[in-house]
């Protein structure tokens, strides 16, 4: 490898570590006794949109979830459609974290 290629393989592999390192402090949540911990509205916690934040809330989820119910009670072929359309893997994961982040804070609680 020449000395133009090696400096630009560098150049290269700092951004990536520090484009690594943003989307790594993105999605780690903040300490408690942090400001802004909570999602704030800031702007600068995940998820960032307003939108986004009322979904992740406890109410928007069971929102989300009576909505789904109802999909699947009255129309089960058309839910079933829209499962495999859905990147459920990622869906699952996300929501048994959620349940056992919840269950994680209730225990210590106690």
């Amino acid at each position: 490898m020449n000395p133009a290629e090696e400096v630009q393989r560098t150049a290269i592999l700092a951004r990536l570590a520090q484009s690594r390192a943003e989307i790594k402090r993105l999605l780690e949540p903040r300490p408690l006794d942090e400001p802004g911990a909570h999602g704030a509205d800031d702007g600068l916690g995940f998820p960032r949109s307003r939108t986004m934040r009322a979904l992740m809330s406890g109410r928007g989820l069971g929102a989300v979830g009576a909505t789904a119910a109802g999909l699947i009670m009255a129309r089960p072929a058309l839910a079933w459609r829209l499962i495999r359309m859905l990147p459920t893997g990622a869906l699952l994961r996300m929501g048994i974290a959620r349940v056992l982040g919840g269950i994680g804070r209730n225990s210590s609680k106690h």
